[in-house]
């Protein structure tokens, strides 16, 4: 097959869309597919920041999918987004009629997602949706001067739109379906969360030790120290003053732990100045931005993993750690009700600092506890790999395919 997966988010842009559509279209590759992604331009610096040519990202080997940037403008209400230009869309339709595509994949709900569904009208092809964002709920944190009834009504509507347009549907959690049922959407829909690949999160011990003694040398707090993980972005919807508020109770009752967080994003500095208001500084690390394979490492190398977002699709960021064979305590709502499924590898735990708290302390105190939820961990997290994943959406895919009907495409 011939698959075009378009997005407005993508690399180096780092979200739970990014990864999906990476971790997918590599897979489909590993599968024998061709894929083509469609994604808004990211500037390295203000030098390229009027850059008005799409470009193609250089591929470093053959099981990389060809990426194709759209030149795009800044976004106001997010410093770390950009909004495809329109009027680009002629240089990417010639560049997909070389291509000749099977299907189409919308994964954002932008520019870049309405190239896709106008491609795929004009050419009479099949279109997959995936339904990433509860934009009702995030919607606020990023334009907080509107009144948020109406945001959840202009997101609800957008939603909407997207979702009649498409031939079938995928919610990447049991919320998000739940969701469209609300929405009384009629097309087909599928559960499929994103999946991730083992193989980057299966680090050699002695990689690990290196890892760790260079970041000790940049960060000498972590010297010694027990590591409570927390990796995403750093934004207001992560609820990350959740845990800056338990860590010094946690810290009493074991001072050889830190808190160290893994991410950037637009709230970085405000949890910078609340950990110096709380007096727990010299119990945080905040790393900012890491890459894939440095963000493995530091999981490798921490105790647990410390999750207390209420506002996740899918909460692969639990999966992720417990391939790395960390223990995870979440609060249990949203996607990582899907992904943990209970106390499946760690513990999720209700929205109550006490119990978060005392979960933390119990793994962090009881070695044959702590041990037995470590292999917990890695059995739990095998279900959820992107090989079994991808050869779900191939079937969808596939039956999409056949039963479309046959027009003109070219």
């Amino acid at each position: 097959m011939k698959i075009v997966m378009f997005s407005d988010a993508y690399w180096p842009r780092v979200n739970g869309v990014t990864v999906s559509v990476d971790s997918f279209s590599k897979e489909l590759i590993r599968l024998g597919h061709e894929v083509v992604i469609i994604c808004s331009f990211y500037p390295e610096s203000q030098a390229v920041e009027r850059m008005s040519t799409p470009t193609m990202d250089k591929r470093e080997n053959e099981m990389d999918p060809v990426v194709i940037r759209v030149p795009s403008y800044p976004l106001p209400i997010s410093r770390e987004d950009r909004l495809a230009k329109f009027h680009k869309w002629f240089w990417v339709s010639k560049q997909l009629n070389a291509f000749n595509p099977d299907i189409i994949h919308v994964n954002s709900e932008f520019v870049i997602g309405e190239f896709g569904f106008y491609y795929a009208k004009l050419h009479n092809l099949p279109v997959v949706y995936t339904f990433h964002t509860l934009w009702e709920d995030y919607a606020a944190n990023y334009i907080p001067y509107v009144p948020e009834i109406l945001l959840r009504r202009v997101a609800r509507h957008i939603i909407r739109n997207m979702a009649k347009r498409a031939d079938a549907i995928i919610a990447p959690s049991a919320e998000i379906l739940e969701v469209l049922k609300r929405y009384k959407i009629k097309q087909e829909t599928h559960l499929l969360p994103t999946g991730i690949d083992p193989l980057l999160f299966n680090k050699h011990p002695s990689e690990v030790e290196d890892f760790r003694r260079r970041m000790e040398e940049k960060y000498p707090l972590i010297a010694g120290k027990r590591l409570l993980l927390f990796a995403g972005r750093v934004g207001n919807e992560k609820n990350l003053s959740f845990l800056l508020r338990i860590l010094p109770g946690i810290v009493e009752k074991h001072p050889d732990v830190l808190l160290f967080i893994a991410g950037n994003g637009p709230d970085l500095p405000r949890f910078v100045e609340e950990s110096e208001h709380l007096g727990v500084a010299e119990h945080c690390v905040f790393s900012g931005y890491l890459d894939r394979s440095d963000l493995a490492l530091v999981y490798a190398m921490s105790e647990l993993f410390v999750f207390p977002s209420r506002t996740e699709t899918q909460g692969l960021v639990t999966i992720e750690a417990m391939l790395s064979g960390i223990p995870v305590v979440a609060i249990g709502e949203m996607g990582t009700v899907t992904v943990m499924g209970g106390d499946n590898g760690g513990f999720m735990v209700k929205n109550d600092p006490a119990e978060f708290s005392s979960r933390v302390c119990d793994l962090l105190g009881d070695p044959a506890l702590y041990e037995r939820k470590v292999e917990e961990a890695r059995v739990h997290a095998q279900s959820w790999t992107i090989g079994t994943m991808a050869k779900r959406l191939e079937r969808i895919y596939r039956g999409l395919i056949s039963d479309h009907p046959k027009g003109f495409r070219k």
